[in-house]
């Protein structure tokens, strides 16, 4: 049976393809082992880093607190509900990754704020 040009030319790019399959494995292989010692490299040259147990061990608590009382929820629409959980999310986050964090608190968590939270931010509740 006499094939197409078309064919023939797919036939010849599988070929090929089958055939350079172990080299192109070899350079995926020397790529990630050249990648691997550039880190090592890095890490040795850099030890400070910007690890965060390191990061943790140099904090400082400080003796502030903050307090963010939640009990005015009932009088905001919840546009501004989602809001305040958002600006909560937010001083949470900074807090944590402060040299030197305050003691933050909430207060009066419940009804419209609190079933905001427990809806798109479940992991609220492992808060320290």
């Amino acid at each position: 049976e006499p094939m197409s040009k078309r064919q023939r030319k797919k036939l010849l790019k599988q070929k090929q393809w089958e055939e350079q399959k172990d080299l192109r494995r070899q350079k995926r292989k020397e790529k990630r082992q050249k990648r691997k010692l550039e880190r090592q490299s890095k890490l040795d040259t850099d030890n400070e880093g910007n690890d965060r147990k390191r990061m943790r061990r140099e904090v400082v608590p400080s003796t502030l607190r903050l307090i963010v009382d939640c009990s005015f929820d009932d009088l905001m629409v919840l546009k501004d509900v989602k809001k305040l959980h958002k600006q909560i999310q937010r001083c949470y986050a900074e807090n944590r990754k402060a040299f030197h964090p305050v003691q933050f608190y909430l207060t009066s968590h419940g009804g419209q704020l609190k079933s905001n939270m427990n809806e798109n931010d479940k992991g609220w509740v492992n808060w320290k």
